[in-house]
């Protein structure tokens, strides 16, 4: 396995991600920012912010399945949410839940950042997900 994920003592604990991640291989995979769109540019989940959590995942999976790597490769994955505010929380971590079997989503997931944003390029979209994958 490429990427070694780990919370060392004295980092919080008890996150739904891991603090570090180790990464060693030849080929580093960069996922662009992947929002809530069918492959036709249909939106998904408007206004839903746990819906549309949920479909940047599913097509950050898509994404990494072409470079043929998957959530095990991943060494970081950024969030950027529209108008965060600390109670967006529970249907934020509702969307990853509902997809965690689906998409054999590793637990807790690699490290991670989540950073509030005014506005992204379209109105309707909420959330946009960039991974980082590194394999062999």
């Amino acid at each position: 396995m490429p990427v070694t994920r780990f919370t060392p003592d004295g980092l919080q604990p008890h996150t739904p991600y891991h603090h570090v991640a180790v990464a060693v291989g030849s080929r580093h995979i960069h996922i662009s920012g992947q929002i809530a769109r069918l492959g036709d540019g249909t939106p998904v989940a408007p206004g839903d912010l746990s819906g549309q959590v949920a479909q940047v995942l599913r097509n950050t999976a898509r994404a990494l399945a072409g470079a043929d790597a998957s959530f095990e490769d991943v060494a970081r994955l950024t969030f950027y949410v529209t108008q965060w505010a600390p109670e967006k929380i529970g249907p934020f971590m509702a969307g990853i839940e509902s997809v965690v079997e689906e998409l054999a989503l590793p637990q807790p997931l690699p490290p991670a950042s989540l950073i509030g944003v005014d506005y992204l390029f379209e109105p309707d979209v909420l959330v946009e997900l960039e991974a980082t994958a590194i394999s062999r």
